[in-house]
């Protein structure tokens, strides 16, 4: 019997070490399957539920998505701008939720505290945030298609090709030199994805409400067309920033035309010549053969010589009736100007100026 329960007892304390084996190797495998539970648990509230916004505080951000480029190229673009703490956990969980290829091109704000959960849905909603933009000034058909291209996603070839195009020009009663009298000066709300032809169209309908009854009905005392109120007040504009004096250059220029005398106007060699750099228009310069050199060519150039603002536009069709003809800039440079009913006043007036601009080196 002795013997017996010895053989026991070997048994037992043989048994031992096998359960303490199982349950190290049961303890190890459920601690490394709660790492991992715990791992994925961070990785998905990292890519799901934490804030993915860097943003100043105080300041909007904007993600823009690009209706021509590829998810992947909208990634790397939004990457670029590091308007997100982390792109590639968005992009990631886009594609793992199948939803990547659901979002909408547009402009969207973000807010601080947005996570990546919030910012996929606002993607896929397409529910874009509109933008205003303010349109001041354009001297060039090519600075009008680059303003408008770089504040909309309308595609600037594609704008410069409507704008040359004498098809469209005449389907909206313009030709291609005086194209950019469609364009008025304002403040637009637009969304961010407008395309060139929808850029046009909105022009059109503004370009419509601008000439309302009471302005085309004062087309018969200028005894111009819309086209041709529009070039007479880009030169307008060019002579003077000076709005209460804008009416009487009108004037003077209007005298000029009734007259059938040369408009001679100085801002038309320079946008000839296609240099801004001229302080004084003199010599050579007024021979330069354009039909834009108002010096040698009666009547008005085929086109602007900027886009008016509605200043300008005003100006001429409520222009000041005075006996005037000539004009130019007072020699203390305070942006007006001596006007004269005749020569021999003018070149009074034109001589102390030239005098100041000596004075001071002005070449």
């Amino acid at each position: 019997m002795n013997s017996a329960g010895k053989a026991k007892i070997k048994t037992k304390s043989k048994s031992k070490p096998k359960s303490k084996t199982v349950k190290t190797v049961l303890w190890v495998t459920l601690s490394f399957v709660l790492l991992l539970l715990i791992a994925a648990g961070i990785k998905i509230y990292e890519d799901v539920l934490a804030d993915n916004i860097n943003l100043e505080a105080g300041k909007k951000g904007y993600v823009l998505v690009y209706s021509n480029k590829s998810i992947d190229e909208n990634a790397s673009l939004i990457k670029q701008t590091e308007l997100l703490n982390n792109t590639d956990a968005f992009f990631r969980f886009a594609h793992l939720t199948g939803y990547s290829s659901l979002i909408k091109p547009g402009r969207y704000e973000v807010v601080d505290g947005m996570n990546n959960l919030a910012l996929l849905r606002l993607l896929v909603s397409g529910k874009q945030t509109p933008l205003d933009v303010t349109f001041k000034y354009a001297q060039r058909k090519e600075d009008l298609v680059s303003f408008w291209a770089t504040q909309l996603e309308a595609d600037s070839i594609e704008l410069l090709g409507i704008l040359n195009d004498s098809t469209y020009c005449a389907s909206v009663g313009f030709n291609t030199e005086n194209i950019v009298s469609l364009f008025i000066p304002n403040t637009y709300n637009f969304y961010w994805t407008t395309s060139a032809p929808k850029l046009l169209k909105r022009m059109e309908t503004e370009y419509a409400n601008f000439w309302n009854a009471d302005r085309t009905a004062k087309l018969a005392s200028v005894k111009l067309s819309k086209a041709e109120v529009s070039v007479l007040a880009s030169i307008v504009q060019k002579e003077t920033y000076m709005t209460d004096e804008m009416p009487v250059v009108a004037g003077a220029y209007i005298n000029r035309l009734r007259l059938g005398m040369p408009l001679q106007a100085d801002p038309t060699i320079i946008f000839a010549m296609n240099d801004n750099s001229i302080k004084r228009v003199a010599g050579e310069m007024l021979n330069i053969e354009s039909p834009y050199n108002t010096y040698k060519n009666k009547g008005l150039p085929p086109g602007p010589i900027c886009v008016p603002g509605k200043a300008a536009l005003n100006a001429v069709l409520n222009f000041k009736e005075h006996k005037f003809i000539y004009f130019c800039a007072k020699e203390d440079f305070s942006g007006y100007h001596n006007f004269a009913a005749n020569f021999t006043q003018h070149q009074i007036n034109a001589r102390k100026y030239q005098k100041e601009l000596n004075k001071r080196g002005v070449k």
